[in-house]
């Protein structure tokens, strides 16, 4: 289908509060104001200086087995930081990336307000270059390179430029075919934090400073990964249709989608958005550790102490409820991660909230879990098996505004 199809405006029916949190979360950035350099500062130093008492990596999960870093953020200054290990350690640093929603209803203003990009397939990571070196952190805390890069202060070359001392923060995808990191996002530069800076902003400095360095040049002895921009589109129907089937160097993963207005929102924010079908992605339908998609939905969730079972969102959603006799027969406790199967009565939603979840106890997932799965997550899987959000749907959305508003793209990143 092309893209100039006249489709009417898609409306579902109401299966979340996505639509309400956002403008609320829009609401909150403008009346907030945190020391955003303060945590630019605390994340560079602790990715460069976390000290692990094992230094082997944590078990990796597949990329369609990924959990959600939601719930309150863990608050440390930069001396706790550095002495955060295991489990911790990765609740941790998976709450320091601003991690996308799954869509499971269409933005307003999708067309107006929103940037869609196709996302990277490959490892997410935080990559800082200071003093000479750089070092990338995967979201369970590990280090997953450190190497010398073209970025500033990123190798011990005769030729830096400013204060050895001055960081960099980027937000990136380790792509493993190409062996290319992927920058989606700039957190910090030269020392700059850009976390209170809106989404059109930093896009625009990403584009406009990461090729003055030479980190989207080939690799040499001073630069061992090549960085690349990846291609970012007005979510109009032109932009739309250019992620979706536009042909880019990388595996793709599904479509990211950015409100424009947004601030660098650590952990879960529905003002970032993740879509996927099996045109864009492998990995739509999510997967059991053999790598075979289960007859019925998994969800993991997380036990508290009266027996209910939340998911990773701040404020949780609660999915049910355990016996306690139950919770002890099995030795649970609370803040255990638990692995259901989602039965054939499904989910039942009222009002766009969860009123009941039909569960099956299937056991405790993989230790590497860091956290249960969010409930966007859950109900994008959930349609996904039923009553999928397709393309066309997305198309139709920005149809009627596209009619009235037929302009250029404001930004088109390519590095």
């Amino acid at each position: 289908m092309a893209p100039n199809d006249v489709r009417r405006p898609f409306k579902r029916a109401a299966i979340s509060d996505q639509q309400r949190r956002r403008d609320l979360t829009l609401q909150r950035q403008a009346q907030s104001r945190r020391d955003a350099q303060q945590q630019a500062r605390c994340v560079a130093t602790t990715v460069l200086s976390l000290q692990y008492q094992n230094t082997q990596p944590e078990p990796e999960l597949l990329p369609d087995q990924e959990e959600d870093g939601g719930g309150p953020s863990i608050e440390l200054d930069v001396r706790q930081a550095y002495k955060v290990k295991g489990a911790e350690a990765r609740k941790w640093f998976a709450k320091q990336l601003m991690l996308p929603e799954w869509m499971i209803d269409v933005p307003d203003s999708l067309a107006q307000d929103w940037y869609v990009f196709a996302r990277p397939a490959g490892k997410r990571c935080f990559v800082v270059s200071c003093n000479g070196t750089t070092v990338s952190r995967q979201r369970n805390g590990s280090i997953l390179h450190r190497f010398p890069s073209a970025l500033p202060n990123g190798a011990k070359t005769r030729d830096l430029s400013g204060s050895s001392q001055s960081y960099s923060i980027l937000d990136c995808i380790f792509h493993e075919l190409d062996q290319t990191y992927y920058v989606i996002d700039m957190v910090c530069w030269r020392g700059y934090s850009l976390y209170d800076c809106s989404a059109e902003f930093r896009f625009f400095w990403l584009n406009s400073k990461l090729g003055e360095t030479g980190a989207c040049n080939p690799p040499s002895v001073y630069h061992k990964y090549r960085f690349s921009i990846v291609p970012v589109y007005n979510c109009d129907q032109s932009g739309l249709w250019s992620a979706y089937t536009g042909s880019v160097p990388y595996t793709k993963d599904g479509l990211l989608f950015y409100n424009k207005h947004a601030h660098y929102q650590m952990g879960n924010t529905p003002l970032a958005l993740v879509w996927k079908d099996e045109n864009c992605s492998q990995y739509v339908i999510d997967t059991d550790s053999k790598g075979q998609v289960p007859s019925q939905q998994q969800v993991v969730l997380e036990l508290q102490d009266d027996g209910s079972l939340i998911s990773s969102d701040d404020p949780p959603v609660v999915f049910g409820c355990l016996d306690l006799g139950f919770v002890q027969k099995e030795v649970l406790h609370s803040g255990n991660l638990v692995r259901f199967a989602i039965n054939d009565g499904g989910l039942r939603f009222a009002d766009g909230k969860l009123e009941k979840a039909d569960l099956h106890y299937l056991g405790k997932p993989n230790r590497a879990r860091a956290s249960a799965d969010s409930y966007s997550k859950v109900v994008f899987q959930h349609t996904v098996r039923h009553s999928p959000l397709k393309i066309d749907d997305l198309l139709a959305s920005v149809c009627s505004s596209d009619d009235q508003q037929n302009r250029p793209c404001d930004i088109e990143m390519s590095g």
